[in-house]
């Protein structure tokens, strides 16, 4: 089954605009293939040093990682999290952000939002559970683009309008 994640970054209660010259910085060191632009996003496929890989398509104020495996490949989109300072939306609804974005979040977000003072891998597994815990077979090798249809990003939450 395909899963995906979204992290959105937020100023004054808007979807706001990531940097994607940070993107750049933080994912071009681990990018298994050429970066592409399709149809207005920045697509990447990443491979982390114990060959989990993953997807990852920057659009605006989204970033989608599509089909994450199981491993190391967790520890960069923490990281890519915490360094642009980006909400993560769980594919349960769950949105995990650091304390220092509630100010910044649309109306009513805060509510349901687990507000930390640091995203890290620990906590980011344990907020996320069974999503983000190795699943005991890992995929190694070249991805398959044609293997399996690409999932849907996640919808936007609750009361959030995307630029």
């Amino acid at each position: 089954m395909s899963h995906s994640l979204g992290l959105y970054a937020f100023s004054d209660g808007e979807l706001s605009e990531f940097d994607l010259d940070a993107v750049r910085a933080i994912l071009s060191p681990v990018a298994a293939g050429p970066e592409e632009v399709t149809d207005g996003a920045t697509e990447y496929w990443i491979r982390a040093a114990d060959g989990s890989e993953a997807e990852v398509s920057v659009s605006g104020g989204l970033i989608c990682v599509i089909r994450p495996q199981a491993g190391a490949v967790w520890q960069i989109v923490v990281e890519l999290a915490d360094r642009l300072r980006a909400a993560i939306l769980l594919p349960d609804g769950t949105l995990l952000c650091r304390e220092e974005m509630r100010g910044h979040l649309p109306e009513g977000m805060e509510d349901d939002a687990v507000l930390v003072p640091e995203v890290t891998l620990a906590v980011f597994e344990r907020v996320a559970g069974p999503f983000a815990r190795p699943l005991g077979r890992r995929v190694s090798g070249p991805p398959s683009p044609t293997s399996a249809p690409r999932p849907a990003p996640p919808p936007p939450p609750p009361g959030l309008r995307r630029p």
